[in-house]
């Protein structure tokens, strides 16, 4: 049986460069149909590339990471998709910016302890930089939010138009969906502006 390599690259966005990722695989020998990109997050697995390497991959084959940040930053999802891959599956994982996360290179013994060791320092280094990551942005977050930044839809203004639609509507000389009509407005916007006008009058 001919036994294949393949190489998951993930990025967290659409604005984020996989170039890095993609020529350490075309290096390790990787050619391009068999390395598949994700650009997600790594909160967790529920990736759609990352889902159909693994229903691709047979017993043997070997399935190269750049790096562990970008298989995931989950501890638990970690440990556990690496045992399913290199235990249920029995594919051999390398780690290309980890020499010593290469489960090609070890007999079973020293596989399974070194593995295991550095990959539960690593798997907790990762989620330790989410969360900090995560505390950062909601520091960011407040830090703009007490200057006054206001985050979210901006809101749509009071123009004298629909000042005047408000009153002719009041005044039931037209519709609400007249007004809505001519204001351009949802009626979901337009109810709300209502609501804001009556409360500042």
């Amino acid at each position: 049986m001919e036994y294949r390599n393949y190489g998951y690259i993930r990025v967290s966005s659409k604005d984020q460069n996989e170039s890095r990722q993609l020529a350490s695989m075309r290096e390790a020998g990787i050619v391009e149909r068999d390395i598949f990109v994700d650009r997600a997050s790594g909160k967790n697995f529920q990736r759609d590339q990352y889902q159909l390497l693994k229903r691709i991959l047979r017993k043997g084959d070997v399935l190269y990471i750049h790096s562990l940040d970008r298989f995931g930053r989950n501890k638990e999802e970690i440990l556990q998709e690496w045992n399913e891959i290199t235990k249920t599956i029995q594919c051999d994982i390398v780690v290309l910016d980890m020499p010593l996360l290469n489960t090609k290179e070890q007999d079973d013994t020293m596989k399974t302890f070194i593995v295991d060791l550095v990959l539960q320092i690593l798997s907790w280094m990762a989620e330790e930089e989410r969360t900090r990551i995560r505390t950062r942005q909601r520091e960011g977050i407040d830090a703009a939010q007490g200057q006054g930044v206001k985050f979210g839809r901006p809101e749509t203004p009071i123009t004298e138009a629909f000042e005047e639609a408000y009153r002719e509507w009041k005044a039931g000389e037209i519709k609400a969906v007249d007004a809505m009509r001519r204001l351009e407005l949802s009626n979901s916007t337009f109810y709300r502006l209502v609501k804001r006008y009556e409360n500042i009058r």
